[in-house]
């Protein structure tokens, strides 16, 4: 086939022209791209071929990794073909999300925190050790938490309002459920913790005063909120100058029995979700990361947010 008809067949898809648009500002893996598009590893391949066989792409080796890059080089029609598909790539309903999520990627690039942690955290169960355990690791950071004021918003029974309370200066744990609330303030009381504190409230108008907490917990509490975006602003709202939001929640999935299940509003976010919706709440410094998997069936897939006001 000839060279232009080639190069037009393989920007005929719109997933190509998605790849294309991601590859303007810098290379990328392939597990990169598949992270922002969230589509398959063997797909994201595939459509990568193409797009090398016609010289729009090129590749680099880096270890085990192989990165692609826009071929800078091309000229006449096939440099004029990028330009066209960048343009195509504009109209798309994804680029919003992936224009989000490649500046996360991007961004974490740089902060090699995740990187190293995630590489600890493969090694931790790999080799037994006795008395390593995670349950152990939990008290060892608990115990170097500063003296914070926490806003545990959905916080349910207090599982995780009990444990931080332990530590924190004071712990509020709000939840809609009056039962809950009570049974809550009723445990942290037979177990001595005063400074942790129930109140009955909605995620999206918690009562809890403006600009007075250091760190406010959503903890597989958004997808229940009717809407996400209003209790991401209302946690904004609560926090210090300089306070920080630490959210645990679902990826993206399709078990819609969750909904009957568990009484999930959502079924998970995307991270551009998150990002956005945090982004216009006012936060700033916003680091989304997809940091558990598990092993069975549905394969639910759990990330974590963090940003600062």
């Amino acid at each position: 086939m000839p060279a232009i008809l080639k190069a037009l067949k393989a920007l005929s898809d719109p997933t190509r022209l998605r790849i294309v648009a991601l590859l303007v500002h810098d290379e990328l893996s392939v597990n990169e791209l598949q992270e922002i598009t969230r589509l398959g590893q063997s797909r994201i391949s595939t459509h990568l071929g193409l797009l090398a066989d016609c010289d729009l792409v090129r590749a680099r080796r880096e270890g085990k990794r192989t990165f692609y890059k826009l071929n800078s080089q091309a000229a006449g029609a096939t440099g004029e073909f990028i330009q066209l598909a960048i343009r195509g790539a504009l109209e798309l309903p994804e680029q919003g999300g992936d224009q989000i999520n490649l500046k996360r990627i991007l961004h974490r690039r740089r902060e090699q925190a995740t990187v190293f942690f995630n590489q600890v955290a493969g090694r931790f169960d790999r080799v037994y050790g006795p008395g390593r355990s995670w349950q152990a690791f939990g008290h060892l950071l608990l115990r170097i938490l500063p003296p914070l004021v926490v806003a545990d918003l959905g916080a349910g029974e207090g599982l995780l309002s009990e444990l931080l309370a332990r530590r924190c200066k004071k712990v509020i744990a709000v939840d809609n459920s009056e039962k809950i609330v009570a049974f809550g303030a009723a445990k942290a009381k037979k177990n001595g913790l005063k400074n942790l504190e129930f109140r009955q409230g909605d995620l999206q108008s918690p009562p809890i005063e403006a600009g007075s907490v250091d760190l406010v917990i959503l903890s597989q509490a958004l997808h229940h909120a009717s809407l996400p975006s209003a209790a991401v602003t209302a946690a904004y709202q609560i926090l210090k100058p300089g306070g920080q939001i630490l959210i645990l929640d679902l990826l993206k999935h399709g078990f819609t029995k969750a909904h009957e299940l568990y009484g999930d509003r959502w079924l998970g976010f995307a991270e551009s979700d998150l990002h956005s919706w945090l982004e216009t709440a006012g936060f700033k410094r916003i680091e989304i990361s997809v940091v558990a998997r598990e092993e069975q069936p549905p394969h639910f897939e759990t990330m974590l947010a963090g940003a600062e006001k």
